[in-house]
């Protein structure tokens, strides 16, 4: 999974997973992702843009992954594994309805991330483990804004995939600082977010950091257990 941010020797147990709003300008989300990053650890930085031509995908990552790989945070598109190697981004994220897995991988080749969308389907996520994915996604866990939410995960997903598999997983769907502790003390390796950065009202910079600590507080047993 994303070899990212190795400022810390030993990277805590559960990580940020950031995922772009699904329409950008590229120069103007630029300082935001840069403020973004900069606030706190985060392990990956995904860019879903959504109704796009390949040329804007092009040049959002042109323009955003510089700056998540020069901190040594992984950069991964969604769903165009060939536009990912081609864009010399770390990796792709593809859904149960893109790209299948194993012709991603032939794609970016064997040293990308490619990490595979799982739902809440144990069988998905088995099958993409034994392929070889790099990672799993679960969710939805809360509603979210982002995207009609078809699917909806539970904590005790987490728990069953972390006790029985080494392969990481990614818990995503409405999560935010104050929903977070079941998740993380259920086992999720990382937390994708959007609008808990994204849309947090002081800035992407307080939501990295609100959920960086959310995520410590959750660790040390003194977060919300709700």
């Amino acid at each position: 999974m994303p070899q990212a941010n190795h400022r810390q020797a030993e990277p805590p147990a559960c990580r940020l997973y950031l995922v772009t709003p699904p329409a950008l300008e590229p120069a103007a989300f630029a300082p935001l992702l840069t403020r973004a990053l900069d606030a706190g650890d985060v392990a990956c930085v995904q860019l879903r843009l959504k109704d796009c031509s390949d040329d804007d995908i092009r040049r959002a990552c042109d323009v955003l992954r510089p700056i998540a790989q020069e901190r040594e945070v992984a950069f991964i598109l969604n769903d165009h594994p060939a536009l990912a190697r081609e864009t010399g981004c770390d990796g792709v994220h593809v859904g149960q309805s893109d790209t299948p897995y194993r012709q991603a991988r032939k794609i970016v080749g064997p040293d990308a991330i490619v990490g595979v969308t799982c739902h809440d389907s144990r069988h998905f996520a088995m099958v993409a483990a034994e392929d070889g994915a790099d990672y799993v996604a679960f969710g939805a866990f809360f509603p979210t804004q982002t995207k009609t939410a078809e699917y909806h995960a539970t904590p005790d997903l987490l728990r069953w995939w972390s006790e029985l598999m080494e392969v990481p997983c990614v818990a995503i769907g409405g999560i935010t600082a104050d929903n977070c502790a079941p998740l993380v003390r259920a086992g999720a390796d990382f937390l994708a977010v959007v609008n808990a950065v994204w849309g947090h009202p002081d800035g992407p910079a307080a939501g990295v950091k609100a959920l960086n600590a959310a995520i410590a507080a959750a660790l040390a047993g003194t977060g919300d257990a709700a």
